[in-house]
């Protein structure tokens, strides 16, 4: 083989065992960052080598990682570099951290550097559902949905909102509620009702959409009714449509906002 083509295939197997960092993954090499940012561990450190372990039960848990390199000590190590190139407190003198990195880290930076108990609640978040022991039950198993995009908390949170919205026993209560209370099922935020419009073939039709920020959400926490929101399929569908999701009242503006536009 020659060597070129040798040197690709190294790089495309090294590609596959390694993918770029997830954003769950970078939430938590935030965390470990910004606890150690004044003088950053070695690849020896004990919570170096926690988080190693850690991100490599996760990514076999989503199906990746199975390579022992996968977020090795060193790796993770390096991801803290990474970070620094983002740190005021570390660029004010002119300083420059390690360049070779994830565009979304500064991203992440942007969303959870200035806002402690936001990260903390995230990432106890992340590790107990990563750390759940009901496999029957677990919102890793399930699969992305095309229509959901990945929330800025990560996808590991974003599974535990949808297993929460797609329980069918609390949908059933929510739209008992709603019924016994409004005497219909419609849309909380711009009206529409299934069976209004479509006669006996919308009878019981609507979505449930988790009202509550994503990093509050914790396993195991009893989910309240007062959680739920009862959403048309296209209300809930724009809710989900980019990182940032939309809440109730955000959602209500937008409706409110496009009528003025009309």
């Amino acid at each position: 083989m020659p060597q070129d083509a040798h040197s690709d295939q190294s790089r495309s197997s090294s590609s596959q065992a390694n993918p770029s960092w997830s954003r769950d993954e970078l939430i938590l090499a935030l965390d470990l960052y910004l606890r150690h940012r004044k003088s950053l561990p070695s690849k020896h450190h004990a919570e170096v080598k926690d988080l190693s372990q850690f991100l490599g039960k996760m990514g076999l848990a989503f199906g990746v990682g199975s390579s022992a390199s996968f977020r090795n000590p060193n790796g993770v190590a390096m991801k803290l570099g990474n970070f620094r190139r983002w740190d005021p407190a570390f660029t004010k003198d002119g300083k420059t951290g390690l360049w070779k990195g994830n565009q979304d880290e500064g991203v992440v930076w942007n969303e959870f550097a200035s806002s402690p108990e936001k990260l903390a609640a995230v990432v106890r978040g992340i590790r107990s559902v990563v750390d759940m022991d009901d496999q029957l039950d677990h919102p890793l198993q399930g699969a992305d949905e095309p229509e959901i995009h990945e929330a800025v908390e990560g996808k590991v949170l974003t599974r535990l909102h949808r297993v929460r919205e797609r329980s069918r026993k609390l949908v059933e209560r929510k739209k008992k509620q709603a019924l016994a209370k409004h005497g219909k099922l419609a849309c909380e935020a711009c009206e529409f009702d299934f069976q209004k419009q479509y006669g006996k073939a919308g009878t019981g039709i609507i979505d449930v959409h988790h009202v509550r920020p994503l990093h509050s959400l914790q396993p195991g926490e009893k989910t309240h009714l007062d959680d739920l929101a009862l959403l048309c399929a296209n209300c809930h569908r724009i809710v989900h449509a980019t990182r940032h999701w939309l809440s109730l009242e955000e959602l209500k503006a937008t409706l409110e906002a496009a009528k003025k536009h009309v």
